[in-house]
């Protein structure tokens, strides 16, 4: 079996960045459980996290592009978003997939960017020993998908049961989807919202969205052109009075 947590950790060590400024929080990066593995793979520790959090009087902005991590750790964060005397607005700016998800449905009213994505799935995990120890595993994997779909549930529109499903399936959730589902609030237009889609290595999920393609270059207007050949011709001028 493939640690699929493992390979995320390899494919975007300290790719990412987390910082607060003022009120606002940037998780632009991936979840780890410790400043351990922080400090090892790169990305945001409930640790780190619940130290900014702390250093902030009131009001919370919580700015999320993460393809995800440690589901421990992130429910670590969401728990110190709960104890956080002020209102948490939770914008989705890039991604916010895997255990990243649960950062998003934690805010109080949570933002999606145009473009952005929210994505939930079944947990991971990798095991070892006999059928007993396997078996241990799959219960507590049991356990979480269901916590995770209890946690989906209270915060949007649909039951745990199609919730759950969703899980399953590995969903990614648009804009227009992620609100219809009710785990965000609205959604923002480009000319309001950042541009936070990070090159992370999606590959060890299942069926990840395409990168979003390069604006293409506009064609060049008649007064563009004219301008254009103007220019040349004063160059080439400039030339042909300097060898004069």
């Amino acid at each position: 079996m493939r640690n699929r947590l493992l390979n995320l950790f390899t494919a975007n060590a300290k790719r990412g960045s987390f910082r607060a400024e003022g009120n606002t929080i940037f998780v632009y990066d991936v979840i780890v459980g410790s400043d351990a593995e922080a400090e090892f793979w790169g990305g945001v520790s409930p640790e780190a996290f619940a130290k900014a959090l702390a250093g902030i009087q009131g009001d919370v902005v919580l700015r999320i592009n993460s393809p995800g991590g440690d589901v421990f750790g992130a429910r670590a964060m969401v728990q110190a978003l709960r104890e956080h005397k002020g209102q948490i607005t939770a914008h989705v700016d890039g991604y916010a997939a895997s255990a990243a998800s649960l950062l998003a449905a934690a805010g109080d009213r949570t933002v999606m960017a145009e473009g952005s994505f929210i994505m939930i799935h079944n947990a991971w995990t990798i095991t070892l020993g006999n059928a007993a120890d396997h078996q241990q595993t799959l219960n507590l994997l049991s356990q979480i998908d269901g916590t995770i779909a209890q946690s989906y549930a209270a915060r949007g529109k649909k039951t745990e049961e199609e919730f759950a499903a969703l899980m399953a399936a590995e969903t990614w959730l648009g804009p227009e989807a992620a609100v219809e589902t009710g785990l965000a609030d609205e959604i923002v237009t480009a000319e309001n919202s950042r541009s936070a889609r990070a090159c992370w290595n999606l590959g060890v999920y299942q069926q990840p969205p395409a990168a979003p393609e390069p604006a293409p270059e506009p064609e060049p207007t008649q007064n563009a052109n004219a301008a254009m050949q103007a220019q040349r011709k004063r160059a080439f001028d400039l030339r042909l009075a300097q060898v004069a």
